[in-house]
């Protein structure tokens, strides 16, 4: 299968205020706690939750994701994830 003719949107996430520097690792954390926060408050298909969700994953390196998903996996993760 062929991707000639097929255009493709590349995008990261955009600039927050909140995190105004060049090391985006707190942003990282931030957009990951929220998606979780959000998913478990509307459901994983209200449209907001899916931008907190492609920021984290544009954001966050994929070791740091896998990390924080077993954390969550053995109710070990570091934060609260209730809305």
């Amino acid at each position: 299968m062929s991707d000639e003719g097929k255009s493709f949107t590349l995008q990261t996430a955009s600039f927050d205020a909140r995190f105004p520097n060049q090391n985006q690792t707190k942003h990282c954390w931030q957009n990951y706690v929220d998606y979780f926060k959000c998913i478990n408050a509307k459901g994983e298909e209200f449209a907001p939750c899916k931008q907190f969700y492609r920021a984290y994953h544009s954001l966050c390196p994929n070791e740091w994701i896998a990390k924080w998903d077993e954390q969550r996996e053995n109710d070990a993760f570091p934060h609260s994830l209730d809305p």
